[in-house]
């Protein structure tokens, strides 16, 4: 019969096991450094408690990680998200300010739909300058990350646009059957991702281009076409993240909305199992990703960490999860436990006397 770490070798190789595991230790830890941290309430038919903020919180970063998961399988990279979210904010919030009737629906429909075809813009301009004109991925994203930045500055004017809408609002801080509506759009988005790339061909050809993209082609896939794809897909993630992080606040800030999103999302993806390398993706592992980013900031608040050391102190423990889950670090580790044993030694082979 097999001893209990042999049964357990196989489940320690999913690629999900890992973030699921260091998921559940932070939620362990903060629930014995917070004893009321588990607990949920019930307000006005809605539940409250810290896993739900947990929830509602990472749902932008979800979004906006999806995206990038795509574009990283390409081999690509996406900076601008972190504009894009904060264009995307911008447009809507300006449009609701200033509509006769902020708590109209049509005002709402039309300042979303003015948001999302700005933001599917740039994800065409990212994808043109990647897949046709041929510029590197993260020189062509960090073009947009900067003058992005600078044109959801004209949007607002410099300034801090505040809004009155309820059903704007609703976006980020609504609920839907006693749960925050922000869940249930980030688990529509990452449904609607698995279904196109899990249940098409598409997922093949995007880690048939990232493995390969001069293969591919001579496959007859059509690499350019989901290159530009893959960016404009990480855009419209980044457009309702925008929405949401906007309406959490009431208000657009063109030099606040999704400031460092980039970063927090590729280490959801890296965190998720996905190699910066492109190739095979893990959508799951991107959402056990950005679940583990928000606990880790839910985290440092809760300990009263100052704003000076707290993004040294997530930092170090991004390191350590990334190190927990790589596979070569592991076997060093046990190599290294179980001490190096002398190899046996060979006997040497006597020469033949060749008779003269």
């Amino acid at each position: 019969m097999r001893s209990m770490p042999d049964r357990l070798r196989p489940l320690t190789r999913h690629r999900l096991f890992w973030p699921a595991l260091v998921l559940v230790v932070m939620i362990l830890a903060n629930a014995i450094h917070r004893p009321g941290f588990l607990s949920v309430e019930v307000k006005n038919g809605h539940l409250y408690g810290s896993l739900v903020d947990i929830l509602r919180l990472s749902a932008p970063l979800i979004l906006v990680a999806l995206g990038m998961t795509l574009v990283i399988a390409t081999g690509g990279i996406d900076l601008s998200v972190g504009s894009t979210c904060a264009i995307s904010g911008a447009i809507a919030c300006l449009y609701v300010s200033e509509a006769p009737d902020q708590n109209g629906m049509s005002t709402l429909w039309t300042a979303l739909a003015l948001a999302c075809g700005a933001a599917l813009v740039l994800g065409m301009w990212n994808g043109v300058l990647v897949a046709v004109i041929g510029i590197q991925p993260i020189i062509a994203t960090l073009i947009l990350m900067v003058a992005g930045r600078g044109l959801a500055q004209l949007i607002t004017e410099g300034q801090i646009i505040t809004i009155n809408s309820d059903p704007y609002r609703a976006i980020g801080l609504g609920h839907f059957l006693t749960l925050p509506l922000a869940v249930f759009i980030a688990l529509a988005g990452t449904l609607l991702v698995a279904a196109f790339t899990r249940r098409t061909a598409l997922g093949l050809m995007v880690e048939s281009v990232g493995g390969n993209a001069g293969a591919s082609r001579l496959a007859g896939i059509r690499s350019g076409r989901i290159v530009f794809l893959v960016y404009v897909v990480s855009a419209a993630g980044a457009a309702v993240a925008g929405f949401m992080m906007t309406a959490n606040v009431s208000s657009a800030d063109g030099n606040a909305v999704g400031l460092w999103v980039e970063l927090d999302a590729i280490l959801a993806v890296v965190i998720g199992g996905t190699s910066l390398a492109g190739g095979r993706f893990s959508l799951g592992g991107t959402v056990l990703g950005a679940l583990i980013i928000q606990t880790l900031t839910t985290t440092v608040y809760a300990m009263n960490i100052s704003p000076q050391t707290a993004l040294l102190f997530k930092a170090v423990v991004v390191i350590a999860v990334c190190l927990i889950q790589s596979p070569q670090f592991r076997a060093t580790v046990s190599r290294r436990r179980a001490g190096r044993t002398p190899r046996p030694a060979t006997p040497r082979r006597e020469k033949e006397q060749v008779p003269a």
